[in-house]
């Protein structure tokens, strides 16, 4: 059974149930829930979960400033409106960024976690490259090229120009649209680690990336796995950010494995 709705607090959401313990996916900054197609089409036997961030894609957001919190809440509140108990929650970027802090507060509700390509523990000179791309954006200066380029192989986009027209498409916003994108770019920008929130998270997790993702580098995802009580880190050969995409095939044999053991 599938359903696409909006929960009470107007929340969209694209629920499949097919009587498992779904696979909720969380997308990334200026995304929105389409950027899991590849895992919904392989993930057939089991239940799934896609829903818009505040802020994109179909749900509205009117805060002045967005945080963890209202993202947590958000996905609580989709939880409750579905009547969901147990999740195996999957976050990507700033999305990885959210499962986190979720896990970190409502860890009863979950039964597995993946994270990829996580920030973690950048270096002064990579969160000033991060923020300087946030002001850029502050400033209406085209970014979305750029961001193509740290997601995804040029061979890939080569072979693929209907992916990069359709993130193109994603990517260059209308104003109140890229007002939103600027709120959530914020918190992602100048997010600061809670490592000791952190390393008491104890639920079994994923943490993956591309071998060639320069924002959220092995390093990185190789140190949150260490500092996680019961991770295990799996790096994707020649993948960049948007592995999952490029990657897919990979990328879903790894969750899969992962959850179904």
């Amino acid at each position: 059974m599938s359903k696409s709705n909006f929960d009470n607090n107007q929340n969209y959401f694209n629920f499949i149930d097919n009587k498992t313990i779904p696979l909720v996916f969380v997308h990334g900054v200026g995304l929105d829930h389409k950027m899991w197609n590849s895992q919904i089409k392989s993930f057939l036997n089991f239940s799934t979960l896609t829903y818009d961030l505040l802020g994109h894609g179909k749900t509205n957001f009117e805060k002045e400033n967005v945080t963890l919190d209202d993202f947590s809440n958000q996905l609580l509140s989709i939880l409750n409106f579905l009547k969901i108990e147990k999740i195996n929650l999957v976050g990507f970027s700033l999305g990885s960024l959210i499962a986190l802090d979720f896990a970190s507060k409502f860890d009863k509700k979950i039964n597995s976690l993946t994270l990829i390509g996580t920030t973690y523990k950048r270096t002064d000179e990579q969160r000033k490259m991060v923020i300087d791309r946030y002001n850029q954006a502050k400033l209406n200066k085209p970014i979305s090229k750029q961001a193509l380029k740290r997601w995804f192989s040029d061979k890939y986009l080569n072979e693929h120009p209907e992916t990069y027209d359709e993130f193109m498409q994603i990517l260059n916003k209308n104003p109140n649209d890229h007002k939103n994108f600027l709120k959530s770019y914020n918190l992602f920008a100048n997010h600061v680690d809670d490592i000791e929130k952190i390393k008491k998270i104890n639920c079994r997790t994923l943490v993956m990336t591309g071998s060639n993702d320069p924002g959220s580098t092995p390093l990185m995802s190789k140190e949150l796995s260490n500092d996680l009580a019961n991770a295990r880190f799996i790096e994707i050969p020649d993948g960049k950010h948007l592995c999952s995409i490029e990657c897919a095939d990979i990328v879903n044999k790894n969750i899969n494995k992962f959850i179904e053991n």
